[in-house]
Order: C-alpha cells, then structure tokens, then sequence
C-alpha cells in the first residue's frame, strides 16, 4: 500500500511516457497489452485500462509498471516525475514537419474545467483579446495540418469548376448564382491605431447584410484581383455556410477594425467569427487557384511570385496557396505591415516567429528578409538563404520577399519560405552537418557568408529537385544569420549589446 501511494505522488508524467514511447516503437495498444501478457499475464493492463492509463485517468501498481517497464527495456524509475526528460513527454507529430507543442502534463491540471478557467483569466492579464486567441487557435489548427483541408477544396472546385483565371465577371456571376445581391458604397481610408501603437490606412472593403446583400466598397473597382478576392471569399460564406451572417466584416490595411476587447470571458462568438473567417478565406484561395491547375502553373515557372499574374491573382493570395497546393510540406509565409509587426503568419515547417501581432518586441531581430524589405527602394523580389537555430541546432531556410502595397495605401512585405533540411536529407546527405558548417563560417564573417562551391552543389541540386527557382538567387548572395530574438543572437558581437546579466 505504501508503494502504491508513492507511485501515485511520482506518475505526474508516467501516462505521457508510456504512451510517447509505445508510439515511438510504432506498438497500438492492442500490441502493448499483448506484450504485456507475455511478460506476466496476472499484472498485465487490458487495453482499456492501459488508455485510461495514457490519459492520466489510472495509476498502475507496482508489479503492473514492472511489466510495462520490461516491454520497454526500462528502469521504473524512468518513468516516475524525478527522471522526467523533456523529449520524453513530447508528443511526436509524425510528419508534421517542425511544429513541436508543450506537453499538457501534468493531465490534471489541464483537464478541460481547469483550462475554461485558466484560460479567460491568462487572456485578460496578458491583454489578449478573444480574437486574437481565436487566431492563436485556428493558426495552430492550420500549421498542424500543413494548410490541408481537402473539404474546402472540394467545396471551391465544385463551383469554380477548377477554371483558372477566374474573371471579375465570371465571380460577380457566381455571386449572383450563391443568391448574392451586390451593392455598392463609398468610403475612404483613415488612419488608425493597431495593437502596437503604429499608426496605418484602413478602409472597409465589404459587408455581408443578411439575407442577401453584399456591399462591396467603390474603390475595389480599381484593384481588380482585390475585387475577385472578396467577392470570392463572400462566395465561400455563402456556400458553407447559407448566408448566416456568421462573419466578420472585410477591411484592409495594417490595423484590426473589428471587435475584440480583452475582457475576462472568451466570447464564443468571436471564436466563431475567425473561424468562419478562415474557412471562407481559405474557400477564395481554392476558388482562384484550384489546387492542380495552380501546381502545374507553378511547376511551369518554378514558383516564382510573378506567377501571380499569369492566375490573375494577387501576389499574397499566390503566396499562400504555395504552402497548400506544393507537394513539398515544410513551408512558411509572413504578411508584414511594419518592420514589427506580423498580420498573417503561417508556419508549417514551424520556423520561430521573429514578431508577432499583440505585443512590442524590444530587441527584434534585423536580418530577417521580410523586414529588411522595408529598407528596400521599389516593389522587387528578393531571395535569402539564413541560418536559423531551433531547439539549439541550425536549420537553413530559404525565403522569397516582396514589398507590395495594399488597397488603402500601406506597404507591406509578403515573404514565402520552406525548410530546406528535409530535402536535404531526403537526398541521403547530411543536413545538420551542411548547417553547422554554414552557421560557423557566417560568425566567422560577422553574421554573413557567401555558400562554398561544395554546399552550393548541394544546395543547387536540391533546389532543381524541388523546381524552386528562388532558392538558387538566394545561393548568389552572402547566407545570413538570424534569430528569434535579440537576446538569442548568435552573432559575434551580437547585434544586441546587454549591459545587465537579466538580457
């Protein structure tokens, strides 16, 4: 009996040990159960009991922790809090790229009672509005599954037909047909605050009235694949969604103007609104770019962004329909309004964020090539190859960035990028070695190098593989080092000089 209750205090993490390590060594529970039998059939979990297990709802006893320790090969100290490992209560996400969580442990103090309240009160002492946690969940949901929601897809190409390009004309159509009545209004930009304190243009693009009406602002009549955007994501609404009016109204420029007040409750409704706002958002982006007459687009052009043009599309819309329709997974893309500000990110190779939307970051990193854009004269393109350290190791990225500038007048940088440590090993050489070496000649040279003639090949040839025209302008210049944060620069000297020890 004392034993047990010693166990009891000490099994914090033993379930999220168990059941990472039998997904490990690709076992079902049914195997588990079955080994354990093996072992000693009297003390061996059914399969139920061994769920409950996994799910912190059962402590074993003793003798039945022996048993599962020795279908591991483990000591039973391992599994108890005082040898706990961090990668050990990790879950593993499979091929899910970089994306890693925290592990939910110890389960009893994230059972869903305690986080409905924990998380309102989190909210409101941090200033975080419902919104944006809503946007913290549904951009969490859309990198876990790497931009893949096959229904929506569906739902776009059963009433585009997959026809690419899509006129104003045909979609003011499709609209009519969605039972869509189009009105216009008139209205200006002005200028306004967002949640940094940075001033930007904003101006009301368009309003669903229900039953039927849409309302599309005039100046939309100017910039055509803005036009066919929001016409198309009204068409999603209308099609997932019958015309409910669950949805937030359109506005473009750097600063949120619809509701969102940090309060001390979740607003249902808010979580709502951003959902239904992503699904329709994500419906527009199939609906002009279905996914295979887009991929062979690209595949014809290498990726470039100018091959938003030929799709008659904006480039923002072409950029993030890459991280969905290539077949390669480990992307990410950037809409920066100021050089400190992300409006839209998406990371499925789960690179660091280097800003964020909600708060003021005091030693942001300056090497990143979606802000160094802000310092670039004209609307070009440009290609970086940066060394980026994740969870301790470097990891090399390539990104494309373009400054554009958006209906109410602000510019902004869209930035498309992927991992290239995958495509690296997936041709048998040796990534971390390949990143290793770059990182110690880019602090060696101060923070950039340009790419040796041996890690060029590998690069080049990578590159030719995936069909990405983009990565070989970014082996022409110097690689460049950056971080997540000042603090974290590995840079000698660090570009951010601390004077205290608290840096």
């Amino acid at each position: 009996m004392k034993a047990n209750k010693t166990l009891l205090r000490k099994s914090h993490f033993l379930g999220t040990k168990i059941r990472n390590l039998r997904k490990r060594n690709h076992l079902t529970m049914d195997d588990l159960s079955t080994r354990c039998v093996r072992v000693n059939p009297d003390y061996a979990p059914s399969v139920s009991y061994l769920s409950m297990i996994e799910r912190g709802k059962r402590v074993p006893s003793v003798d039945m922790l022996e048993v599962i320790a020795e279908v591991f090969q483990k000591d039973v100290d391992w599994f108890l809090d005082g040898e706990e490992q961090q990668d050990d209560i990790i879950p593993t996400k499979g091929s899910r790229g970089g994306i890693h969580g925290m592990p939910l442990e110890p389960g009893f103090l994230f059972s869903n009672d305690i986080l409905q309240i924990a998380i309102p009160e989190m909210l409101s002492q941090t200033g975080t509005s419902s919104r944006q946690f809503a946007q913290l969940l549904i951009r969490a949901h859309q990198e876990h599954h790497q931009n893949h929601f096959p229904e929506l897809e569906r739902a776009a190409e059963e009433i585009g037909l997959k026809r690419m390009p899509l006129s104003v004309d045909e979609l003011m159509q499709l609209a009519k047909q969605q039972g869509l009545l189009i009105e216009w209004f008139d209205e200006a930009p002005q200028e306004l605050l967002d949640e940094l304190g940075v001033r930007s243009k904003n101006v009301a693009s368009s309003f669903f009235v229900p039953p039927k009406v849409l309302r599309l602002n005039r100046l939309l009549q100017h910039y055509p694949t803005r036009l066919k955007y929001e016409l198309a994501v009204h068409i999603g609404h209308a099609v997932l969604h019958n015309k409910d009016g669950v949805k937030s109204s359109m506005s473009v420029g750097g600063a949120h103007t619809s509701s969102g007040m940090v309060t001390d409750t979740v607003a249902p409704d808010d979580i709502l609104h951003a959902w239904r706002d992503f699904e329709s958002s994500f419906f527009a982006g199939a609906l002009l770019c279905p996914k295979v007459p887009f991929r062979q687009l690209l595949d014809r052009h290498g990726y470039e962004v100018s091959s938003h043009k030929l799709a008659e599309v904006s480039a923002s819309v072409a950029m993030r329909r890459m991280t969905a329709v290539s077949s390669y997974p480990h992307w990410h893309y950037f809409d920066a309004y100021t050089a400190g500000k992300l409006k839209a990110v998406y990371r499925g190779n789960g690179i660091p964020l280097p800003w964020g939307n909600m708060r003021e970051v005091e030693d942001p990193c300056q090497h990143w090539a979606v802000f160094r854009m802000f310092d670039v004269a004209g609307q070009g393109s440009s290609a970086q190859l940066s060394l980026l350290d994740v969870r301790g190791k470097p990891r090399i990225y390539c990104c494309e960035s373009i400054r554009v500038n958006d209906l109410a007048g602000n510019a902004h940088v869209l930035c498309a990028g992927i991992d290239l440590n995958p495509a690296i090993e997936a041709q048998g050489m040796n990534a971390q070695g390949i990143a290793e070496d770059m990182k110690e000649r880019c602090i060696a040279s101060g923070g950039a190098a340009a790419v040796p003639a041996s890690i060029r090949s590998t690069l080049t040839s990578v590159a030719n593989i995936l069909n990405i025209n983009w990565i070989a302008r970014g082996l022409e210049k110097p690689a460049e080092l950056i971080c997540s944060r000042g603090r974290l620069c590995p840079r000698k000297p660090q570009c951010y000089q601390c004077p205290g020890s608290g840096c």
